[in-house]
């Protein structure tokens, strides 16, 4: 992929379970890759793989890498964070804001904390998050990576309620409807998995080529 100049809103690419992949999305100046440690995940990066991973995305440009966990034990969370040098870590799970803080003290890592959005109020506590960057998603049981789309307009309402947060919008985005997506919330980063996949896990290159080409008009 021909790398595409870094513009307003920051792109997410998540699910990355190969090193060539990785190298891909880190050579284009994309900003974050997301590795997901969850053993549920269709997405599962086993930890024993992360770090040849990780070492490929740093080797080919200056991507921050995203841990994303769902319920898992702090003690592991640290290990691995510390294992793979982690930018950022994503709780994705029903961790409590205690949690959240518990991880960030332990890792130093910025925080970001997935919200699933399925009525107006699910967004009416944000405050009580110490993150760094709140993540709005689809209610699903795969806890994200489902392909769906959530109603924007309360992402849209969240952003106007809570001006101070950083928002990541993630949910069915792909290339027909990032740009929609940006125009309708103006967040401060998209998140893809599903959107720009052959199969999942395995990413793209047209479908990401797209995708960047939509975010970066």
């Amino acid at each position: 992929m021909t790398p595409i100049p870094t513009q307003a809103v920051k792109v997410k690419i998540c699910g990355v379970t190969r090193a060539e992949d990785a190298a891909g999305i880190a050579a284009a100046g994309i900003e974050f890759i997301g590795l997901n440690f969850w053993p549920s995940s269709k997405r599962y990066l086993p930890a024993e793989r992360a770090p040849e991973v990780a070492a490929a995305a740093r080797a080919a440009g200056a991507v921050r890498l995203v841990g994303v966990f769902v319920n898992a034990r702090v003690d592991e969370v640290v290990a691995i964070a510390r294992d793979n040098a982690l930018d950022a870590i994503q709780l994705h799970g029903d961790e409590s804001p205690a949690e959240l803080a518990a991880v960030h003290r332990l890792t130093g890592c910025s925080m970001w904390k997935a919200i699933p959005v399925g009525r107006p109020g699910d967004l009416s506590q944000l405050d009580v998050w110490p993150a760094d960057a709140i993540l709005l998603d689809t209610p699903t049981a795969g806890r994200g990576g489902s392909g769906r789309v959530f109603d924007w307009t309360l992402a849209r309402d969240a952003r106007r309620t809570y001006p101070r947060r950083q928002f990541v919008l993630a949910g069915g985005l792909g290339p027909d409807n990032v740009r929609a997506a940006i125009d309708a919330v103006s967040p401060w980063a998209v998140d893809v998995a599903s959107g720009v996949e052959s199969a999942p896990g395995i990413k793209d290159p047209a479908k990401l080529a797209a995708f960047l080409a939509a975010v970066r008009v």
